[in-house]
């Protein structure tokens, strides 16, 4: 055989060989590949089964519809157990045990008809199967309701009950009474008199020896304190009303306006006043100062006042000192008032004139007491409480009431007396209605409009 003609033939074997042993792989793979197929086709069916067991087409296309919200990393159907088992915790308490959603719910069920039927025992609950527990409580509550409305009423009438019966008591007591003659009736009331003058003599002895034995004791305790006063003097309480509470730094005489070296930090507010002594010497017995300022412009550290009253021959100087006698930065002083006052000037006393001098006190952060005590600070003293004249009979018949204003305006000078009296025995200091006015700088504003 010629060489170029064997060369041809065994290229066709090989593309033969070639070609069947392709075909063979091809086969092999579909093979492998249907085979595959039908696996793959056999476990979706499966899947299609339990899916279908878990859930139908339908009801998987409205899972959210029907859950609701899903739960962070939780499938739909966790998130319905979660929220089954929300439920069952709040229908029977506790946490629900880790059973199946059957057995919680059978668990349920039965706890909800044990509690029906003990609803049952105290309202017509009807079908049980067609009432909810929370049907069964609203209706236990009104009828705990009714209940306690019955109770109420039976108080009530328990109440009334006994009120007739003490009625009926009195009633037959009274007629007892009208059963006896005139005679007896008299010398029983007699009786009963002799007894209570016996006895108000007996308890006005005894008052007038405790009072004796009281007035003693005050006496005692009086020259007891003399004798102490005069070993060792009484504490200076006054000293509180001449120590300054701010300080000149600032002085523009031309605008009339000073500054202090006080603040907001020092609870300073617009409209405070201060009355301004001269730097270096103390402040007077009187409280009279060289002239009095009043705030009006407050930052952290420092203020800003108006100089009310300038007195040229005397001017404010830096250095000088300020103060007022309620306003404290660190502490509240406590005050009490009495006496009669006449705030404007017009020759008359006002009705409302401790009110009004009350209303200045706490508006600058002062506090009022009734009485005075080792607690009070300050004792403000108008003019002594005249005593209206004691009305005759004819007086009083004429206007009933005026026994009671006498009786008032004694009440009013006792009273007086006898806080001048306490402030006195406990050093504390005493300013009259003038003094008082000096020494918180509001002298010079009593006589303006809206001034308290």
């Amino acid at each position: 055989m010629p060489a170029r003609r064997r060369k041809q033939s065994n290229a066709m074997l090989y593309t033969l060989i070639t070609f069947v042993g392709l075909f063979i792989a091809a086969t092999t793979i579909a093979v492998i590949y249907y085979v595959k197929a039908e696996e793959y086709r056999t476990g979706l069916a499966d899947l299609q089964r339990e899916m279908d067991e878990l859930a139908t087409s339908t009801e998987r296309n409205s899972l959210s519809a029907t859950v609701g919200e899903r739960q962070a990393r939780t499938s739909y159907i966790g998130s319905m157990i979660a929220y089954v088992d929300t439920a069952l915790t709040m229908i029977v308490g506790g946490v629900p045990a880790p059973d199946s959603a059957e057995a919680k719910v059978k668990t349920a069920n039965t706890q909800v008809a044990d509690g029906l039927n003990v609803a049952a025992n105290h309202i017509d609950i009807g079908d049980p199967n067609r009432i909810g527990l929370v049907q069964a409580i609203k209706a236990l509550a009104a009828e705990v309701d009714n209940a306690k409305k019955e109770n109420a009423l039976a108080a009530e009438r328990d109440k009334i009950q006994q009120a007739f019966e003490d009625e009926q008591q009195r009633y037959v007591d009274l007629a007892a009474s009208l059963k006896q003659t005139t005679g007896e009736r008299v010398q029983t009331l007699t009786e009963e008199r002799d007894q209570a003058r016996e006895d108000l003599k007996t308890l006005n002895g005894m008052l007038l020896k405790t009072q004796a034995l009281l007035n003693t004791a005050e006496d005692r305790i009086k020259q007891a304190q003399d004798e102490v006063a005069k070993l060792e003097p009484g504490p200076d309480r006054g000293v509180l009303a001449h120590q300054s509470d701010a300080e000149v730094i600032l002085v523009d005489g031309k605008a009339q306006v000073v500054h202090l070296n006080i603040g907001s930090d020092d609870h300073v507010y617009p409209g405070l006043t201060f009355t301004v002594y001269d730097r270096g010497g103390s402040i007077p017995e009187d409280g009279k100062g060289k002239a009095e300022i009043q705030v009006f412009d407050v930052s952290k550290t420092y203020s800003a006042a108006r100089i009310l009253k300038p007195d040229i021959n005397n001017p404010i100087l830096a250095g000088d000192v300020a103060a007022n006698l309620i306003w404290d930065a660190k502490r509240k002083n406590t005050f009490v008032v009495a006496g009669d006052f006449d705030l404007d000037g017009d020759g008359e006393l006002d009705a409302d004139g401790i009110d009004r001098i009350k209303r200045l006190v706490t508006k600058w952060g002062g506090e009022m007491a009734d009485s005075v005590s080792l607690d009070t600070d300050f004792l403000v003293l108008g003019k002594q409480p005249a005593v209206i004249q004691k009305p005759s009979i004819e007086e009083e018949e004429i206007d009933p009431r005026a026994m009671a204003r006498h009786e008032a305006s004694l009440a009013r000078l006792s009273r007086y007396n006898q806080l001048l009296d306490q402030a006195q025995s406990l050093w504390i200091p005493v300013f009259t209605y003038e003094k008082f006015l000096h020494f918180v700088g509001y002298n010079s504003q009593v006589s303006q409009a809206g001034a308290f």
